[in-house]
């Protein structure tokens, strides 16, 4: 009886083995070539997007972001930033002007003294009616143009300028003759801003 006991036992330990042993076979088999080159394939695609969109990313750094190209800044009376943008050719024979004003002060700005002293010009108060162009190799100063009611084709600061308030502006002036692009803008007690003209399309 205890023979045939532990030839049981034996046959039943024998079968456990061989059970065990293939099912690690098999869970070898299966996770070893597939598993590999799934996780391989998975790896390689999830890397691409990831290459490709650093690629983007360089790319967009590289390129130079669109702004507004700046002439002259120049900073003076009651804690003024005056700007100077752009400054344009028109085939209609004048020169447009244009840029921000920013007040850095604590009090209101009236731009009392920019209207100029021309008795024509008392209609622009608050305004840019004062500007100058200046041609220093040809000697030659250009005024705004204005209508003939005297209202000068420029900007009317309406209300002032608050403190902390940047307020566009424009001006626009007899042309010079073809060529003379480098000029000066100076208007009321600002330093004169160097500027450079350019071809209108």
């Amino acid at each position: 009886m205890k023979l045939r006991r532990t030839m049981k036992a034996r046959r039943a330990m024998t079968a456990v083995a061989i059970t065990t042993g293939l099912v690690l076979a098999v869970a070898g088999c299966g996770g070893g070539d597939g598993g590999d080159d799934d996780s391989k394939k998975e790896n390689t695609s999830s890397a691409a997007p990831n290459n490709d969109q650093g690629g983007e990313e360089t790319q967009q750094e590289e390129q130079p972001q669109s702004s507004d190209d700046v002439l002259a800044e120049v900073k003076g009376e009651e804690s003024i930033t005056l700007t100077v943008k752009s400054a344009v050719r028109d085939e209609g024979g004048f020169v447009t002007v244009s840029g921000t004003v920013t007040n850095n002060g604590s009090r209101f700005f009236a731009a009392a003294n920019w209207r100029g002293e021309e008795r024509e010009l008392n209609k622009n108060g608050s305004s840019v009616a004062g500007a100058n162009l200046v041609d220093g190799k040809g000697k030659k100063r250009y005024l705004v143009l204005r209508d003939t009611s005297g209202r000068c084709l420029c900007t009317k600061f309406t209300g002032g300028v608050k403190p902390g308030q940047t307020s566009d502006w424009y001006a626009q002036f007899p042309a010079p003759p073809d060529g003379t692009t480098e000029m000066t803008f100076q208007v009321g007690a600002m330093p004169p801003a160097p500027i450079e003209i350019s071809e209108g399309e």
